[in-house]
């Protein structure tokens, strides 16, 4: 996937959540250990969301790509971020958002996986 459309894609999922009421904290927060796509809020809750895009559904949708390996990475991604943030949420979610096509349009978005 081109760094362009996975840009788009990331954009596309933003706007998506911010219509669904969250507040979008970070994009594309990296460290030298890990990365989270998006970081998102809505009543004192955080969301760290997993963007998964394909152009098309020929090998499995997006969803099929987020592992259990997958999952740990997240969930560690999420706790380095919580522990670089002092204003602890009251609960946190590892959530998903999957985008098809050209332009990227949302699909399916699981708010906890």
């Amino acid at each position: 996937m081109s760094t362009e459309i996975g840009r788009r894609a990331e954009e596309a999922a933003a706007k998506f959540l911010q219509k669904q009421g969250l507040k979008v904290i970070e994009q594309n927060w990296r460290t030298r250990w890990c990365e989270i796509d998006i970081v998102a809020e809505k009543a004192q809750e955080v969301y760290f969301i997993e963007v998964k895009y394909r152009s098309n559904t020929d090998f499995g949708s997006g969803f099929d790509y987020i592992t259990p390996r997958k999952q740990r990475q997240v969930r560690f991604a999420a706790e380095f971020w919580l522990g670089q943030h002092r204003n602890q949420p009251k609960s946190c979610h590892i959530a998903a958002i999957e985008l098809t096509g050209v332009p990227p349009q949302v699909i399916e978005w699981l708010p906890d996986i």
